[in-house]
């Protein structure tokens, strides 16, 4: 008789031991998931795809370019990996007035740290950078030698002469702006330039 009681007890046991298990799983809570999420253009925002009830985010990849020359608003900007130049032109606000859009093309693909440059009307192109020479711009007017200032758009061996001459009998250009001192330098040749010379 005490066998069986004992026997008794042990299979109630393990009857409210199996009973508490089944209703813990009946009432956990879900586990949680994690959804990664990096910034996109300055703000929170990322893609999400959902795949058999799961949601998954993934990072938008961004290109950082800087907008010059005749824009509303040039400056350095966040775009979408994919983006073009004319996506580049609208966050710079737009083409100015005076923008020449057909100068460029605004159907190019945009790289990370690429400058896109929009040309005024009547304004030569500056010239395409390639690695090695984006290394040495721009170019320093107070120590370029003859054969550097003749890359600078509309500058030939005469007027680079001039600029060396002039800075030999003047001392240092104090700024830019000084070049129109110089023989063979009007305004529009000034402003081709400007960006690619530093004092």
């Amino acid at each position: 008789m005490e066998w069986v009681g004992v026997g008794r007890l042990a299979a109630s046991a393990l009857a409210v031991t199996v009973v508490m298990a089944g209703g813990y799983w009946l009432v956990k809570p879900p586990t949680a998931t994690t959804e990664s999420k990096l910034p996109y253009a300055g703000s929170a925002s990322t893609a999400s795809t959902a795949t058999n009830s799961t949601t998954t985010s993934i990072a938008v990849g961004l290109v950082i370019v800087h907008v010059a020359g005749a824009v509303n608003a040039p400056g350095v900007y966040q775009l979408v990996t994919g983006s073009r130049v004319i996506d580049a032109v609208q966050v710079a606000g737009g083409f100015a007035a005076n923008a020449n859009p057909d100068a460029i093309n605004l159907a190019a693909l945009l790289a990370d740290s690429e400058r896109v440059y929009v040309p005024a009307v009547g304004e030569l192109m500056p010239p395409v950078l390639t690695e090695t020479a984006a290394e040495v711009w721009p170019i320093n007017i107070n120590a370029a030698t003859a054969d550097r200032l003749v890359d600078l758009p509309g500058v030939g061996p005469a007027t680079a002469a001039a600029i060396i001459a002039y800075r030999d009998q003047h001392g240092p250009f104090a700024s830019v702006d000084q070049l129109a001192d110089v023989r063979g330098i009007g305004p529009a040749k000034l402003d081709a330039i400007r960006a690619l010379v530093t004092v």
